[in-house]
This record gives C-alpha cells, sequence and structure tokens, in this order.
C-alpha cells in the first residue's frame, strides 16, 4: 500500500487493502464518491445498499490516505460537551450525542454484518485531567454529560493504573478498531454490491450543475447526479470552506508493553499541548502488546523540524506508563480543525448541483465520517435527517471573533515569506537529505538536496492559494502553512486542498 509519509503506521503496516486499477476514460454513476478513508467508502457502501450505482476515486488508493494514520479512537468530541452546548445550545448538542453514538453502533453492524475481522470492541474511555484548570474542565464535563443524557460515571482516578490520574470521567461503551482492515472488510462488501472503485486516480476539478456534476480527473471525466467530496479537506473550493477549517499534524508513537500489562482501555487529557491514548493487543504469538500515545498537534507546515514532538510523547508516555519497554512505531497525520469544534458535514455552499461534504473532523475522524456518511446518503436519499442543522457546511463559524480572527491572522502571516529572502543562500548549502527555500530574483524555489546530491528545484508557491510551502524535515515534505497542502520531494500532492502539484524550475 502506498502511504503518504515518510513512516508507516502500525495500521498500514499489518494490514494490506487490495489495490485497484485507475479510472480508463470517461464513464458515470448515480453518485460519485471522491475519497479512499472511511468516509468515502462509508458513503460508497450505504449508498449501494440504497441501490445506488457508485463509483469511488482515491488519488492514491484506499486506505493510502489519513485514515490509516488515525489512532482510531471512537471517543466523545475534543471540543466537549460543555463547549458545544455553550456555543450551539442544549438541543445541537444533543443530536451530536445522538450522531457519536449511532455512528459508532453502525460500525458495530456493519463488522458483524459483513464479518469484518478489525478487532473491533466496546470498552471504556476516560477524561483526565491536566494542567491548569483541567480537574475544572472534568466537573463541567460531567454536568454537561450528565444533562445530556450520555452513559458516564464519575470516578476518583482510572482504574487499573500505577498513574494516579486523579478524577476522572468514565465514557461507557466507546470502541476502537484497526482502520485498514475495517477499509479493506468495506471494499470487499462494496465490490460484492457492484461498486466501481480506482486508485491512482486524482480529482483535478468539480463543475455542478442542476441537472448533474462533472467530475475531472487526469484519467478521464465522471459524470454524476450527486458527488460526495470525501477528501479530508474538500478540493473543490478555494475560499469558502478554507476560513473554517484548519490543517494541524498529530503525532503518534506505539511502544512495546508486555503483553496483558494493561488493559484495554482509552484515555485523553485535557492538557495544551493534549495527549490521547489506547492499547492494541497483538497477534498471540507475540510476547507484547503496542501502547498507541498521540498528540503534540501543531499546524501544518508551522514546525520544520518536528522530531522532538515524538520525544516529548515518549517522555510523557514513560513518567505515567512504567510497562512502556521499547519505541516500535512512529507516525504522523494531518487532521482538519473546525473552526467552532463541530464537523461540517452536508451540502456543499456554492455548488448549483448536489455536492456534499465530509471534513473538518478535528480528532473524532472514525465518528464524524461516519455520521458524515450518514447524513449526507439521507440527503441524496431525500430523507429527513435530523443532524442537518448542526454540522451544515453553510454555517457561519459559532465561536468567539477574537479567536476566529486569531485563526485568520495566523494564515495571513504565512504570505510574509514572498516578502523575505530565502532560507539559504545557495543549493550547496542545504544539508544532504534536506530541503530549503531559495530566493532567486523575484522567484522563491523550494530545493531539496538528496543524500547523492542530486537537486531537485520546485516553485515554493502553492498551486491552492498561493502561499509559500516549507520544508518538513520529520515527512520529508513540503508543507503549506496556510491551508494544509502536502507535497513529497518531487512536488507531487500528499494532501489537498491542492489539486495541482507545485510547478517544477529548470535547474540551472
Amino acid at each position: 500500500m502506498q502511504t503518504n509519509a515518510a513512516s508507516p503506521s502500525l495500521w498500514t503496516a499489518t494490514a494490506q487493502v487490495p489495490p485497484n486499477p485507475p479510472l480508463e476514460g470517461d464513464t458515470q454513476a448515480d453518485v460519485c464518491v471522491v475519497g479512499g478513508g472511511i468516509a468515502g467508502l462509508t458513503a460508497a457502501y450505504l449508498l449501494l445498499k440504497e441501490g445506488r450505482s457508485v463509483l469511488l476515486i482515491d488519488a492514491l488508493d484506499v486506505g493510502a490516505g489519513e485514515t490509516g494514520r488515525t489512532t482510531a479512537h471512537f471517543f466523545p468530541p475534543d471540543e466537549r460537551y460543555f463547549e458545544i452546548a455553550r456555543r450551539f445550545g442544549d438541543a445541537k448538542a444533543a443530536m451530536l450525542r445522538d450522531s457519536y453514538e449511532r455512528a459508532t453502533d453502525l460500525v458495530e453492524t456493519i463488522v458483524q454484518s459483513e464479518q469484518i475481522t478489525c478487532d473491533f470492541r466496546r470498552l471504556d474511555g476516560y477524561l483526565v485531567p491536566a494542567g491548569p484548570g483541567g480537574a475544572d474542565v472534568v466537573d463541567k464535563e460531567h454536568a454537561a454529560t450528565v444533562k445530556l443524557g450520555v452513559d458516564v460515571t464519575r470516578m476518583l482516578r482510572v482504574p487499573g493504573l500505577d498513574w494516579d490520574t486523579g478524577p476522572t470521567l468514565c465514557f461507557h461503551r466507546q470502541a476502537q478498531f484497526h482502520p485498514v482492515k475495517y477499509l479493506a472488510g468495506l471494499l470487499r462488501a462494496i465490490k460484492r454490491l457492484g461498486g466501481q472503485v480506482h486508485g491512482g486516480t486524482r480529482a483535478r476539478e468539480l463543475t455542478s450543475t442542476a441537472d448533474g456534476t462533472t467530475v475531472t480527473t487526469e484519467r478521464g471525466t465522471i459524470r454524476a447526479r450527486a458527488v460526495v467530496v470525501a477528501t479530508n479537506t474538500p478540493f473543490n473550493t478555494r475560499v469558502i470552506m478554507h476560513t473554517k477549517v484548519a490543517g494541524y499534524h498529530s503525532y503518534v508513537v506505539g511502544l512495546k508493553v508486555p503483553r496483558g500489562a494493561l488493559q484495554p482501555f482509552l484515555l485523553w487529557d485535557t492538557g495544551d499541548p493534549y495527549y490521547y491514548v489506547r492499547l492494541d493487543a497483538q497477534e498471540a504469538a507475540q510476547p507484547y502488546d503496542i501502547l498507541v500515545v498521540g498528540g503534540q498537534d501543531h499546524k501544518v507546515g508551522q514546525d520544520g523540524t518536528p522530531q522532538h514532538r515524538y520525544d516529548e510523547i515518549e517522555a510523557w508516555t514513560r513518567q505515567r506508563f512504567p510497562q512502556a519497554q521499547e519505541v516500535a512505531w512512529r507516525w504522523s497525520g494531518e487532521v482538519m480543525e473546525p473552526a467552532d469544534g463541530v464537523a461540517y458535514l452536508g451540502r456543499a455552499p456554492g455548488e448549483k448541483g448536489e455536492v456534499y461534504l465530509i471534513t473538518g473532523d478535528s480528532g473524532n475522524g472514525m465518528t464524524h465520517c461516519t455520521a458524515g456518511a450518514m447524513l449526507v446518503t439521507d440527503l441524496i436519499q431525500n430523507r429527513t435527517n435530523p443532524w442537518v442543522p448542526l454540522y451544515n457546511p453553510a454555517r457561519k463559524p459559532v465561536r468567539s471573533l477574537g479567536e476566529y480572527m486569531l485563526e485568520q491572522a495566523n494564515t495571513l502571516a504565512q504570505y510574509t515569506d514572498w516578502l523575505q529572502g530565502g532560507e539559504v543562500s545557495a543549493p550547496d548549502r542545504i544539508p544532504p537529505g534536506e530541503g530549503a527555500l531559495i530566493r532567486d530574483g523575484l522567484k522563491l524555489m523550494a530545493v531539496h538536496r538528496a543524500d547523492d546530491g542530486k537537486l531537485t528545484f520546485l516553485s515554493a508557491a502553492c498551486p491552492h492559494m498561493g502561499c509559500a510551502v516549507h520544508w518538513n524535515s520529520g515527512e520529508k515534505s513540503w508543507d503549506c502553512p496556510c491551508h494544509g497542502s502536502r507535497f513529497d520531494i518531487e512536488g507531487k500532492v500528499l494532501h489537498g486542498p491542492s489539486a495541482a502539484p507545485l510547478a517544477r524550475i529548470d535547474s540551472k
């Protein structure tokens, strides 16, 4: 499986998804789904069950994007129920609770009905305090969840851990699974139901009218009555949605622990930076399990040397889990943070035809993506869905003006790179295996120097909206600090919203 970063995840390294051929020529379907992660495959599966003809495309292939780089928790919203209730009101907070519960139930139902072996299990999850005000956050969340009817228990500490976590809120009947094994099972079901799936097919443009929508790809055009854009971040809009979502890098460390030393659990804290934990049981032949710990989030393209974040996650873990042994895995992923803490699921604003979005998943991608697939399926089938008022992509961000303006100011500040000199004066100043920006008159170049000295010259301008990319020495990629696009050393797109590669510049 081709993945989108330098380091494989535990999931992509321990499961395989069969490859899917590229699209060959023009075609049509009732619904075109763009994106081969959990959002896209779940939508395709549900629509096929409704009798629709479905064609799914992915720029790389099924499971090669961010679903394979998650930690695959099903747990409460990152933004906390009490914050959702404060911003949106109790009625919409209750909608959120309902969507989370029903999405997790649906995954469990699909696993059982399609007989997918993906290590799905229900288990308790614990919110624990960290940093100043952490205990107050737990108290507020307890009050909000009780009011909303969430199945929770207040406890003095997380049971079974050597670490005294302090007062905790236990959320019952949460879940976890192996995301790539789940995608492989969904793919089998989709093909059995007659769905068409094509990898190596990047969507370049989307043109919608009242009579239907055309998706233009590198391999041909697709004509569909409805299109579901399930690409983590939308590729079909330059501005409308990209002031509402922001790309953040999150980091994961997997450490071996002796088999049976810890019982499976989920845990996340209230700190800044915050951490989240799960246990992945290994095959019986292995003498160890993997403690999966993530966190240390930052905006994409705004830390050029992020390797220290793995070290900080490891140090945090060893302080609290004496069972931790050597590090077996390190990987990162990109999440799209919504401006007001709630995902954007539903009809795409500004489109004339039936175009639907699943984006802004934050750290709840498994849950939001499944709920999003449920919601857009209802809309395509002309059914009423009670969650539409909450998740509507056309809504204005419900957040304080100050917070929203700070986020936008951060984005605008990145464009000052064009007013500055390069990071180095000449290519021979770039260490082997690294990259840097070099000024050449009016041009700003993104230059990579390979271990053998070979130089690759690219335009530093992100094709999405012209922000200058930054070198990421941890993932060996060029990352856009404005809207989260990422590119490999040859300029090929790793992550949108850019649908086009970085422009090549002839070497001198």
